[in-house]
């Protein structure tokens, strides 16, 4: 495994007990400069894991909790008069930082979802039709309730494709739930959690995974998984473009962190379904099968065949 990712992942598990993978895809998708979707019911320690990557990876750290009630000012900033000064000045809003968590994303209004989509996708917000670039590097980690929790609201596709990955994490097993309730028993973890590398460090990572060699072979493969998610007789809407990308630079993330500067089909499959599960809608065919994205992109694993590799 790459030296620096090992020490992150070393420093996070300290706080994070028995969720290893999780970790390791959350690190991998900042590394591509992605955006991080967390799916999980409330308390299982997404809002930990946030504030963990801040410290670990030495990154401003901002929050929003959304409500019924948030606006789109909250997040994008507004411009107010100064008097004294007798002009317009710019307030910030919560995406002027390097790590912004989305808290329960799914309880505000499609229009507050909305203003997260400019600044998501090209760094910056406008407002008043004045545009301003966000830090760098730039981390939307959005935490949602599953959508049958009352008040919640789905996001829309649109949205749903910023995000490079979905991930649930999960209750941990019997022997992480003893090392919690230990662990915590005098003090915080995270009260103990050192910085690893700095945000210089962290964009030489980031130039890192840029630089990963990708043979054509690898592309033609998850061109071949994307098209059979459009063709697949249970879905309504497949595989983005986008997400294709995604799943390219996601892959090339997941061998720079296990030591490699090319790509392999493991790499691949091994995070397809984080990266399109999110991505593609289900026709009704499925819906009253009870079919899940995960199960289709499972068996369109199963079907495609991984290129031959020496």
């Amino acid at each position: 495994m790459n030296k620096n990712a090992q020490q992150i992942l070393e420093e996070l598990k300290h706080v994070i007990a028995g969720k290893d993978e999780i970790l390791e895809k959350v690190l991998m998708a900042i590394l591509s400069g992605g955006h991080v979707l967390l799916e999980d019911n409330p308390g299982v320690g997404k809002t930990t894991l946030a504030l963990a990557f801040s410290r670990v990876l030495g990154l401003d750290y901002k929050r929003i909790q959304f409500t019924s009630d948030s606006v789109p000012s909250d997040i994008t900033g507004f411009t107010f008069y100064e008097r004294q000064k007798e002009e317009f000045l710019y307030r910030e809003g919560a995406v002027m930082t390097n790590l912004l968590l989305a808290d329960e994303i799914n309880r505000t209004s499609s229009r507050t979802q909305s203003a997260l989509l400019e600044v998501m996708e090209e760094g910056q917000v406008t407002v008043d039709s004045v545009t301003y670039p966000v830090p760098q590097p730039f981390v939307v980690l959005a935490t949602q309730n599953p959508v049958g929790a009352a008040g919640t609201q789905m996001l829309p596709a649109a949205q749903l494709d910023r995000f490079m990955i979905r991930l649930k994490m999960g209750y941990p097993d019997f022997e992480s739930q003893v090392q919690i309730l230990k662990s915590r028993h005098h003090e915080n973890p995270l009260d103990q959690v050192k910085e690893v590398v700095t945000k210089e460090q962290l964009a030489d990572m980031q130039e890192k995974v840029r630089l990963v060699h990708v043979e054509d072979a690898i592309y033609e493969y998850i061109t071949r998984l994307a098209e059979k998610t459009r063709q697949h007789e249970q879905v309504l809407l497949g595989l983005s473009p986008r997400g294709a990308l995604a799943a390219a630079q996601m892959a090339k993330a997941f061998a720079c962190v296990n030591g490699r500067d090319y790509v392999i089909p493991q790499d691949v499959k091994a995070i397809f379904e984080d990266t399109a599960g999110h991505r593609i809608v289900l026709n009704n065919k499925a819906k009253i099968t009870e079919t899940t994205s995960e199960s289709v992109i499972g068996g369109i694993l199963e079907e495609i065949p991984m290129p031959l590799w020496k």
